[in-house]
């Protein structure tokens, strides 16, 4: 799969070739060059063999991917971000990582106030780390009428204060926070993210379309919509809403809507449809929570309980709590289900959720970023996966 070497300084080299699939490169057959934790070239496989005569000759592994970029996960293999433990976090990032997702944004869900600053400061250290890509806040500044499976006795409007303590304890790698922009206080709120470089992200809305349009950008703080569609009243055609809003809004390319593609929170028709009216603007998200990667049984999302049943997760009110799927079989079924071309499904896991979250140094395969891999054959399963420059699988 890949040739070898150690380079000038010590500096291990690996060469990866096969089908490159990213923002920057499509290649039917080239080489990615890496050395030490970065990638230092991608181009042709003709053009590195000519230059490279005297070097064994790697095979061809199948289609090369960007290290997958996953913003919105809470977890997953029986294991919680939601935590102050940091060993059951790290163990949650390590099962994402050696699946294809290399940048994982951490998610806290709603929960008492000093839980939710404790689980913060839990995760800081992980990203301090570099096993995180970011810390993404869902809540507690939600809608009680959409709030899903946020727990809703937690549920409060936008309050600068728990928001500064959130950012504090992050401690610069707060990289998100969904609040709904109908709440008063919003605006104050949204203020002190965007100065503090926090993207807002809308969603756990009740808001009409007027008023969400007008918080997006370019003329509100918006830049985000949290897992479209869910947690927000459904599309109709006399009552557009927060739907109509975000898809017009990212038609447009002022934000990116995030999309849950685990065939469970949205279906096939509904994806393809976001697909088409906001291309380059769709963000694949998992919303993993602690039973991704585990049995059907009963599992935890924040304070509340959740029930998984052929693989669906739920808390008692009957409301979906997150999702059990891997970020690369989200990539497959917008590809196989909702035909989405191969290069716009894989964008939508890594540059585009990236760029999203300003993360600079992942999501394309471009030298001087970070060597993320992900090895898959024809049909989107996963063969191995590099991290950092080190194989994970």
């Amino acid at each position: 799969m890949s040739a070898r070497d150690m380079g000038s300084g010590g500096a291990e080299v690996r060469v990866v070739r096969g089908r490159i699939v990213s923002a920057a490169q499509l290649l039917d057959d080239g080489v990615v060059t890496v050395r030490g934790d970065r990638i230092e070239e991608v181009r042709p496989f003709a053009e590195w063999a000519a230059a490279n005569r005297d070097s064994p000759v790697p095979e061809f592994s199948g289609l090369v991917l960007p290290g997958l970029v996953d913003i919105h996960n809470h977890g997953g293999f029986g294991h919680r971000f939601d935590t102050v433990d940091p060993a059951e976090a790290e163990a949650a990032a390590r099962f994402h990582h050696a699946r294809g997702s290399t940048t994982v944004v951490a998610s806290v869900v709603t929960g008492a106030p000093a839980d939710m600053v404790a689980q913060t400061t839990t995760l800081r250290e992980l990203a301090e780390d570099g096993l995180l890509g970011g810390i993404h806040a869902e809540g507690p500044f939600l809608a009680v009428a959409r709030c899903g499976a946020q727990d809703p006795r937690f549920l409060c409007a936008p309050d600068p204060v728990l928001t500064g303590q959130l950012i504090s304890a992050a401690g610069g790698h707060l990289r998100a926070m969904t609040l709904a922009p109908e709440l008063p206080g919003y605006t104050a709120v949204a203020q002190q993210l965007s100065d503090q470089g926090v993207a807002v992200s809308l969603g756990h809305t009740d808001s009409s379309f007027d008023l969400f349009r007008d918080a997006l950008r370019p003329n509100g703080f918006g830049g985000l919509v949290t897992h479209l569609a869910n947690g927000m009243p459904p599309l109709h055609h006399r009552s557009g809403g927060p739907v109509a809003a975000a898809l017009a809004a990212a038609a447009t390319g002022a934000v990116v809507v995030e999309l849950i593609g685990d065939a469970v929170h949205v279906d096939s028709g509904f994806a393809a449809m976001v697909f088409a009216a906001a291309p380059g603007h769709v963000a694949l998200i998992t919303d993993a929570m602690q039973a991704a990667g585990m049995p059907d049984g009963e599992y935890r999302l924040g304070p509340q309980s959740v029930h998984v049943t052929d693989g669906v997760a739920r808390v008692p009110n009957g409301s979906i709590a997150g999702g059990t799927s891997t970020l690369l079989h989200c990539v497959s079924w917008a590809v196989t289900a909702c035909r989405v071309p191969l290069r716009a499904a894989v964008c939508a896991a890594t540059s585009v959720p990236a760029a999203a979250l300003g993360l600079t140094a992942v999501g394309d395969l471009r030298p001087g970023l970070f060597a993320d891999l992900v090895i898959a054959d024809d049909n989107l399963l996963l063969r191995r996966v590099l991290r950092r420059g080190q194989w994970l699988t």
